[in-house]
């Protein structure tokens, strides 16, 4: 099958690096309207350039914020989740964690995509149709590799919300599902923490990979490219761990 999205309108949150960028731009050389929003102007530029990817400037800890920027594109045929991550934090001891911290990584893990689904699930079920795709983390599904408590548990509630939607809005024909990246190379943060294991703790990392090698963001966008095509038009609520098998 020949995957397009000519006439579709996609929006990406977290399209400034990693990712968001590689989804995003996947999308729009699938033939579809790709919107991208993040709090990094220089990265929107470079996802955009040469390709039609509108780009917005958007803090989703701001719940407004993220709901106007939908409201702002209108209809929305497929919604991907992406924005999160480890919002520049390390692991602390549980008892040294502030409660500043742990709120934050709510706020940009799951909260960004309650506030996103939110708002286009009413235009979605206006037109009977619609697709959710949201990023999630092999920290969803066991321990995390980062150590940190906030992450892990954040992308544990992405999962529940994955699977909660899929049951409500799946009667109005909008599908959710989710993919759950295993350890992939795809920004400052991903770098520090590959870096931090040093050559021996790589060699191990990537030795419990049965593919032996690590992922790539393409390899995250084509899991996205699938849940948003007709090939999974009767999948919804299922979790795609994108990971090399580990």
């Amino acid at each position: 099958m020949n995957i397009r999205f000519d006439g579709k309108t996609v929006a990406v949150s977290g399209a400034g690096q990693g990712f968001g960028r590689v989804i995003a731009q996947s999308f729009a050389d699938l033939g579809a309207t790709v919107h991208g929003c993040d709090i990094l102007a220089d990265g929107l530029a470079t996802t955009s350039a040469g390709r039609n990817i509108g780009t917005a400037l958007v803090d989703l800890t701001d719940r407004k914020a993220g709901a106007a920027w939908i409201e702002k594109i209108g209809r929305v045929d497929i919604l991907v989740n992406n924005a999160g991550g480890v919002g520049g934090q390390t692991q602390h001891p549980l008892e040294d964690v502030p409660d500043a911290d742990w709120d934050r990584l709510f706020d940009i893990n799951v909260n960004a995509a309650m506030v996103l689904s939110r708002a286009a699930a009413p235009g979605m079920k206006a037109h009977g149709a619609g697709r959710i795709v949201n990023i999630s983390s092999g920290a969803g599904l066991q321990a995390s590799l980062t150590g940190i408590q906030a992450y892990c548990s954040a992308k544990h509630a992405v999962i529940g919300l994955t699977r909660q939607l899929a049951h409500e809005l799946g009667a109005f024909g909008i599908t959710v599902n989710s993919v759950a990246p295993g350890f992939v190379l795809s920004n400052p943060a991903t770098e520090a923490q590959w870096d931090s294991y040093g050559a021996e703790g790589q060699k191990a990392l990537v030795s419990r990979i049965a593919l032996k090698r690590l992922g790539t963001a393409q390899d995250i966008a084509n899991g996205v490219i699938f849940f948003a095509s007709d090939l999974a038009a009767f999948v919804n609520g299922q979790i795609l761990s994108v990971d090399g098998g580990r």
